[in-house]
């Protein structure tokens, strides 16, 4: 089984994250049908964002160490009130949020930004290793978007 330090993993997941969904990064080819796949990789290290759907959507993250899985991430996002967010104003504040969030060198810990009328929130429990959280975003003080998600280690 690879072993990998997890300030270096994380690390790592930052990195990707900003250069695939975030940085509008090239598509790869789909491994599932109907997905969009976001790959990224630097010397040993890959990472493969793949995920379904638009206004309501299911994907997974996953870093491998010399093609070896060591860490996922699974996630469901869904539009609670497609009358006040759409799919595409929710990925403009996601995009915002998450941007100035992985300039910090993170992904995990409580964060908070507004966009235009939108409050994006994030909490979470645990690190890198085994987390779980919630993000969310409201619209003029209504929750209109939400976001849960869990991951952690693969080990063998």
């Amino acid at each position: 089984m690879p072993m990998i330090d997890t300030p270096r993993l994380a690390a790592f997941v930052v990195r990707a994250k900003r250069q695939t969904y975030i940085g509008d990064g090239a598509h790869g080819p789909s491994c599932r049908p109907g997905t969009v796949d976001l790959p990224y990789a630097e010397g040993d290290l890959s990472y493969l964002d793949s995920y379904a759907g638009g206004a309501d959507f299911l994907g997974q993250e996953l870093v491998s160490h010399d093609g070896t899985p060591v860490w996922a991430m699974n996630y469901y996002g869904y539009l609670l009130r497609p009358d006040l967010i759409t799919a595409e104003s929710s990925g403009a504040v996601l995009k915002a949020a998450l941007t100035r969030l992985y300039a910090q060198g993170r992904f995990l810990g409580g964060w908070e930004h507004r966009h235009e009328e939108h409050l994006y929130r994030d909490t979470n429990t645990g690190d890198v290793t085994h987390f779980e959280g919630r993000e969310w975003i409201e619209t003029d003080g209504v929750p209109s978007y939400e976001l849960l998600y869990h991951g952690g280690l693969v080990r063998w």
